[in-house]
């Protein structure tokens, strides 16, 4: 498909085990809402952080809307977690067929085990997905900040992302919508970011900023939509928090002390990061440019 020839640029399955497969989905079960959604809602002003569900399927009922794909053939998911976008295109907004990409054995086990005719899950990279159709549209929820990883040149990372905006372009049909929503430095530094959250919780990832995405982007799609929606973030993190201390002793039998200690540690340094502006929550409607430019950017991070 093309000369991209970097190696494991982001995060490898031995770190998507440490976070996902080490601890388990009854861990998760218990501070994530019903729908086992891990990433930031979408909340009305003023609603609270006690209404984490609706949240997320207005969420998820967003990003569809912004994808344009009611209705639609073949919708893809890259990074499709523990299958939530997956179920909701298929039994609310009348898609024929829902495709999710995973790195994650422990979700690609969950999705499986649902054993429906109209979803298809691939545990695969999305370097190493190769459609047999094109799709109507495409979600990607947060999984983003797991292509490239810390210790990256800028070279490096922006050749990454521009590979994945690519792809995306090939797989898309003519017309065909994005939705993008992604974890982007802020007020802050790459080299001053919080080692403990890409080591100890999130291992070989980092956050983009807005700037490398709209280069990386670049006469590929049409940013049609952009929203900073950090605040959506901040009270997401609240209610996560707020689950998981109202069933600490619960988590602390599943995966002990020590692991417990270290997502309320994560989650607060979260919640203070998104208020404070270090981090943004970045939520982008795309659309394809379907006779691009020859004049190409070069990823160099000039």
């Amino acid at each position: 498909m093309s000369n991209f020839t970097t190696q494991n640029p982001g995060t490898s399955v031995e770190a998507l085990r440490h976070h996902y497969c080490n601890v388990g989905n009854e861990f998760y079960r218990l501070w994530l809402d019903p729908t086992l959604t891990y990433s930031c809602a979408l909340w009305e002003e003023n609603e609270g952080h006690n209404n984490l569900q609706a949240a997320q399927l207005r969420k998820i009922d967003f990003h569809i809307a912004q994808a344009r794909v009611k209705g639609a053939k073949r919708v893809l998911d890259v990074g499709c977690g523990w299958g939530s976008v997956l179920r909701r295109l298929l039994d609310v907004h009348s898609v024929e067929h829902a495709i999710g990409i995973t790195m994650s054995e422990i979700h690609y086990e969950w999705i499986s085990a649902l054993n429906n005719s109209k979803l298809e899950v691939h545990l695969e990279s999305w370097m190493d997905h190769f459609p047999k159709e094109p799709y109507d549209g495409i979600i990607s929820l947060e999984a983003f900040e797991h292509f490239t990883k810390l210790d990256l040149s800028q070279q490096e990372r922006m050749r990454v992302y521009r590979e994945f905006f690519s792809r995306c372009h090939k797989w898309l049909k003519p017309g065909g919508w994005m939705s993008l929503q992604v974890n982007a430095h802020g007020n802050s530094r790459r080299e001053d970011s919080s080692k403990f959250i890409f080591t100890e919780i999130f291992p070989e990832s980092d956050f983009p900023t807005l700037a490398e995405i709209a280069q990386a982007s670049e006469h590929l799609f049409e940013i049609v939509m952009l929203r900073n929606d950090r605040q959506d973030y901040e009270v997401t993190c609240k209610a996560w928090l707020s689950r998981l201390k109202a069933n600490r002793a619960a988590a602390v039998e599943l995966v002990g002390e020590q692991i417990v200690s270290n997502y309320e540690k994560y989650l607060s340094f979260s919640l203070i990061c998104f208020h404070q502006r270090i981090s943004n929550l970045l939520r982008f409607t795309l659309r394809r440019i379907d006779n691009p430019c020859k004049q190409r950017v070069t990823p160099s991070g000039q």
